[in-house]
């Protein structure tokens, strides 16, 4: 009795449907899971052992601690996820204008106005070096170097 057994006919399209449904809904509690846990831990209010009650809570009693942790903290979640995302965009923002420098006029514009300076007659041909020499080993004095002048 050599039978040929077709999967198709073990395994109709309904249920691996079924099987698919479990499958991603696992995978979106053990998401929900881990964002909660991030939750936890990002929260500032929360004291250590309120930390630590709410972990033992969603790791014991996995289910039902999350359950009642979206229920209990769920609106606050939100706006703790969007006060961190605001926080770190602020970070972000000021970590690109210290590193490009706009809070002064580049090397460029600066030699141009000495330049333009030194073409004028403003300043001497001493001068136009000395400032030079500052500006391109950047040791900038506190004023502008267009507007300080040595006497003469």
């Amino acid at each position: 009795m050599d039978t040929q057994m077709y999967l198709a006919y073990d395994y109709p399209l309904l249920s691996m449907f079924w099987t698919m449904l479990w499958f991603f809904l696992w995978i979106l509690w053990f998401i929900l899971l881990f964002r909660i846990i991030g939750d936890i831990f990002r929260d500032d209010a929360l004291g250590g052992w309120g930390k630590a009650g709410w972990m033992a809570f969603v790791i014991l009693l996995p289910f039902l601690g999350v359950l009642v942790y979206v229920i209990a903290r769920g609106k606050s979640m939100g706006r703790r996820e969007i006060d961190h995302a605001r926080e770190k965009q602020q970070a972000f923002d000021a970590y690109v204008r210290e590193t490009a420098g706009g809070s002064g006029p580049s090397r460029a514009e600066e030699l141009h106005r000495l330049a333009d300076l030194r073409t004028r007659g403003d300043i001497s041909e001493e001068e136009f070096q000395r400032a030079k020499a500052l500006v391109l080993n950047d040791d900038r004095p506190s004023t502008s170097a267009g507007t300080t002048t040595a006497p003469r």
